[in-house]
């Protein structure tokens, strides 16, 4: 050891010098999903196929979206609090079934899809402040002349395995006695399509999916939305429970966003303009919920 080595060590008995341990502070401070991503140098964000507007593919097979984009301002977030400029993005598909199972294992950090905030769900993984509050409608083809649900007694019809909205078409079968037959998609895009193809009466699911599956269908004029609609589930960013430094960026991310008017700008870029892959505009501006929402964020389910 040398004579300033050892003053040193002197000087440090005498004055109490602190003793760092930067792994394990950081890993302490930043939580188990941010120092994940900060030794890894990525982050893994879950994304839909088919969820339009909010997370699908383009002609060229990328992920794109509304959700996709206000996960690119945490991705930008991330970087600058881990102090990663070159913070790596990959992104995994997830599906109705499969989304919460792979974000509580540790595959996806973070999944920017449309999922709903439900109470049961949230016994399982955490959920970002309220990107958007939509409601359950039918849709189904114009020459079958459904006009309500009560016109579905005794039909077939369709919903997407694994949803909410599955348990809740579940519920209204039983509850009106409507004797429906339900079958389920194993995804929107293969739900729709049973009903494209004759082999349901009607699909219900929250209307802004529909109305993104019907603007990108071959023939859009061909289908109609029945006249009534039911309360649905909001959506929010889904993470993993139990981990408060992830869901403070994501949340700062997007309030930030909704106080800027960026958020704004980038719903009427995805909702209320012409879109990828066939320039379709949606025409669905912001309901008074959602406004509210934005005013003053929330990451409640409904029914708290």
């Amino acid at each position: 050891m040398t004579k300033l080595a050892s003053r040193l060590v002197a000087l440090c008995l005498v004055f109490a010098c602190p003793v760092f341990a930067p792994s394990a502070a950081s890993a302490q401070s930043l939580g188990p999903t941010l120092q994940k991503i900060k030794d890894a140098g990525t982050i893994t964000i879950g994304n839909r196929d088919s969820s339009v507007p909010f997370s699908y593919l383009d002609d060229a097979q990328k992920p794109i979206g509304f959700s996709l984009e206000l996960c690119n301002l945490v991705v930008a977030k991330l970087k600058t609090k881990l102090d990663l400029p070159n913070l790596k993005v990959v992104y995994q598909a997830v599906n109705s079934s499969n989304r919460i199972p792979l974000v509580k294992n540790g595959t996806v950090d973070i999944e920017c899809g449309s999922t709903a905030n439900t109470i049961p769900r949230q016994q399982e993984v955490a959920y970002s402040v309220i990107f958007y509050a939509p409601q359950f409608k039918w849709i189904a083809l114009k020459s079958s002349g459904l006009k309500t649900t009560d016109d579905l007694k005794g039909k077939t019809v369709a919903v997407t395995q694994g949803t909410n909205t599955s348990q809740f078409v579940a519920k209204l079968n039983a509850e009106k006695s409507l004797g429906m037959k339900i079958l389920q998609g194993k995804d929107h895009a293969e739900s729709f399509l049973l009903v494209e193809t004759g082999r349901a009466s009607a699909f219900m699911e929250d209307d802004i999916l529909l109305a993104g599956l019907k603007a990108t269908a071959s023939a859009p004029d061909n289908f109609a939305f029945l006249a009534d609609d039911f309360p649905s589930d909001p959506y929010g960013v889904m993470m993993s429970k139990g981990d408060p430094g992830i869901k403070q960026v994501v949340d700062d991310a997007l309030m930030e966003a909704m106080k800027s008017g960026l958020y704004d700008k980038l719903y009427t870029k995805w909702f209320e303009s012409p879109i990828p892959p066939k320039n379709i505009n949606l025409n669905f501006p912001q309901s008074e919920k959602l406004k509210a929402l934005v005013k003053v964020p929330s990451d409640k389910a409904n029914g708290q």
